[in-house]
């Protein structure tokens, strides 16, 4: 990606990445859109996958899209998007380590394969099926360790972390019904976050029960390394959320193709504008693009004419001046005072 070598786009990628996939249903109306259907969201659409690129010190760009028919199941056809995201991230820089994350949606045998042989690691969210709610019956009560969870409070005195989040891991065999070549043990890292009791039912707790949710996994970081990067993988909702407020805020054709290629175009417009903003500044590098957009791109200028020059005449005492001359520089251009 030529993109990806004039602008620092993805730093840090040369030792660890993460490519994250997920579907979305996007709402359509009326009968003439090809391929519209009711799906898992019960709302007629067109379904499509992505997937994102990103850094622990970068915002994710897109490194693929795919649009399918409405009533498509979100992770079908997964193993070749991932062949194809974990292409595009190498030839983006991510020549490190590369973890590959999704929900549970995208967990299969052929999927996890696929990843395997693309050369990344995978962290896929676990149903919580027969087969893993025995597994995590096996777990020692002493293996469980508490960690730094959202809204979790650090108690001086005694030096630790209160909280109702703990995690372990244990060895785990998936794919157990498939034959032995889909068959794979890795690690089943489980976290348990433990129920509150109803309010004002006058009853206290008899004794605590626990939610678990099971990641597997063939990460080589640690237990806590990886269970906190495992959910990491919501920032890829960022991306919707980015996307949903310029380009795919609608899908405009009646046609199936055209509207495909409506998506891969926002999904180009995205990583310009994504680029744009790494140019700019470390702000923008990891800002919203609607903000990118506002600041740096929907400039309150005056362009005037004079001696057959063009002259653009920026808003005074404007906050965002020296970011938008790092990018008017960066992107080749020379500024006279």
């Amino acid at each position: 990606m030529a993109l990806a070598e004039a602008t620092p786009l993805l730093p840090g990628a040369d030792q660890l990445a993460f490519l994250d996939v997920d579907s979305k249903v996007k709402q359509v109306h009326g009968y003439a859109k090809q391929g519209a259907a009711f799906g898992y969201t019960k709302v007629r659409g067109l379904h499509f996958q992505a997937a994102t690129v990103s850094t622990p010190l970068a915002a994710p760009v897109v490194a693929a899209t795919r649009l399918r028919k409405g009533s498509a199941g979100s992770g079908k056809g997964a193993a070749s998007l991932f062949t194809e995201a974990i292409g595009a991230a190498r030839e983006a820089g991510a020549i490190g380590t590369l973890v590959a994350r999704a929900d549970s949606a995208f967990f299969s045998a052929k999927t996890i394969a696929a990843i395997g042989r693309a050369g990344a690691h995978f962290s896929i969210t676990v149903g919580n099926t027969k087969t893993v709610r025995a597994a995590i019956a096996t777990i020692a009560e002493g293996s469980w360790q508490p960690i730094k969870y959202p809204n979790a409070i650090f108690d001086e005195e005694t030096g630790q972390w209160i909280s109702d989040a703990e995690i372990t891991e244990i060895p785990f065999t998936a794919f157990t019904s498939k034959a032995k070549k889909w068959q794979l043990t890795a690690r089943l890292i489980v976290r348990r976050v433990k129920r509150l009791p109803n309010a004002g039912d006058g009853q206290g707790e008899l004794f605590p029960t626990w939610r678990h949710h099971a990641v597997f996994t063939d990460s080589p970081f640690t237990l806590v390394q990886a269970e906190a990067q495992h959910r990491g993988h919501a920032i890829i909702e960022q991306v919707f959320a980015d996307l949903n407020d310029s380009a795919l805020a609608h899908l405009p054709s009646g046609k199936f193709q055209a509207n495909a290629a409506w998506l891969a175009l926002a999904a180009t417009a995205h990583n310009l504008t994504r680029a744009a903003g790494a140019l700019a500044s470390a702000f923008h590098a990891k800002a919203r693009t609607g903000t990118i957009r506002r600041t740096l791109i929907a400039v309150p200028a005056r362009i005037a004419s004079s001696a057959r020059r063009l002259h653009l005449h920026l808003p005074a005492r404007w906050p965002w001046a020296h970011a938008w001359k790092n990018l008017w520089t960066g992107t080749g251009h020379r500024l006279r005072a």
